[in-house]
Formats: structure tokens, C-alpha cells, sequence
């Protein structure tokens, strides 16, 4: 087990606050007036998503969360469960519930590889590719005369999820999305 000082909890670590694991989504350091220098952090619960902010100081110490990355098959989603088996092992399967998934869920197809976040026995996180490619399955018709100035337009890829995308895309033809940004890169 290995503990963090105040200062050493930054962006992307992984720390154990009242037992459950978070990972670091922002971290500050600085003095209150003739005060010793506080690290005010963000953190965003691995299991649930929420997010909370705490105030470490300096006396504070920190666990590291040691959690394991593993890669791992998306299979399919039903009811709520999604679906996934151990890279090398298909009959090695687990789920996870729609809350862990979150907004991974929207760029998630059958048989996609992905890395999962292991900590304590139990899948905590999917790690999905920054950038994936979806098949638009729906676009609404290019209104006549908005092709000219570029407008934009909201189509329905496979997953069922929506993007903002150009006006030339259309039904049938595959996206690159930023998965971070949830914005479209281009058409593959």
C-alpha cells in the first residue's frame, strides 16, 4: 500500500478516500494568507461517477488505490447490463450496470476491445479508445440551401446515441468521434 503526501495528488492518480476509489480530476496547491499551502482536488468516484471535492493538507496523507487495467471484449448490452468477457478468456464473463457504464455506453459496439479498471476483485470503470468510429444509422435530409454554409445537423449511430454532425454526413457512412469530447472528428 502506498501513500501519496498532499502535494503528490494530481490530475489522473488514483486514491482511496473513505474506502472507495478516485481518481484525481483536478488538483491546486496554494497558501491561505500566512497559512501552510493546502492542495484543493477534485475527484470523481470510480464506481458511481460522482464527483466531490475535498481540501488536503499538508499533515495529510493519501492512499493510492491500486487498481489493475486489464483488457477485456465488449459483447452486448440487455436490460441494463452490459456485457464483457476477459480478453483471452470468452468464458471468463462480467457485467456492469448502466451507472458504472455512464457515458462510455455511447460509443460502445459488439466485440469492441476496451480496457477495464479493476480494484479489489470487481470491474470499476471502462476505459473506452479516445477516438471510435461508429456507423451513422440515421440523418435527417440535407435541408436545401444550408449545404453552402456548412450548417450542422444531429444523426443516431449504431449505439443509438446522437452527435452533432457536418451536413454532408449521411445514413450509412462511418464517424470518427473524440469519445472525451463526445465531438465528430471526421467521416472515415
Amino acid at each position: 500500500m502506498s501513500m501519496l503526501a498532499y502535494n503528490e495528488v494530481l490530475p489522473k492518480r488514483l486514491v482511496i478516500m473513505d474506502g472507495e476509489p478516485y481518481e484525481v480530476v483536478s488538483a491546486w496547491v496554494f497558501r491561505k494568507q500566512q497559512r501552510k499551502p493546502v492542495n484543493q482536488i477534485k475527484l470523481r468516484n470510480l464506481r458511481s461517477g460522482s464527483m466531490m471535492e475535498h481540501t488536503l493538507h499538508v499533515s495529510d496523507k493519501v492512499e493510492e488505490a491500486e487498481v489493475e487495467t486489464k483488457p477485456a471484449k465488449f459483447i452486448y448490452h440487455r436490460n441494463g447490463e452490459w456485457f464483457f468477457h476477459e480478453a483471452n478468456n470468452p468464458s471468463k464473463r462480467f457485467t456492469l450496470t448502466d451507472e458504472i457504464m455512464g457515458d462510455a455506453g455511447k460509443y460502445l459496439i459488439g466485440n469492441t476491445d476496451v480496457e477495464m479498471r479493476w480494484f479489489d476483485g470487481e470491474p470499476i470503470q471502462v476505459k473506452i479508445p479516445i477516438k471510435v468510429e461508429l456507423k451513422v444509422t440515421d440523418a435527417p435530409p440535407n435541408t436545401r440551401g444550408n449545404t453552402a454554409q456548412g450548417g450542422d445537423k444531429v444523426v443516431t449511430v449504431e449505439t443509438g446515441a446522437t452527435f452533432t454532425v457536418p451536413m454532408f454526413v449521411e445514413t450509412g457512412d462511418t464517424i470518427r468521434i473524440n469519445t472525451e469530447t463526445g465531438d465528430y472528428v471526421e467521416r472515415v
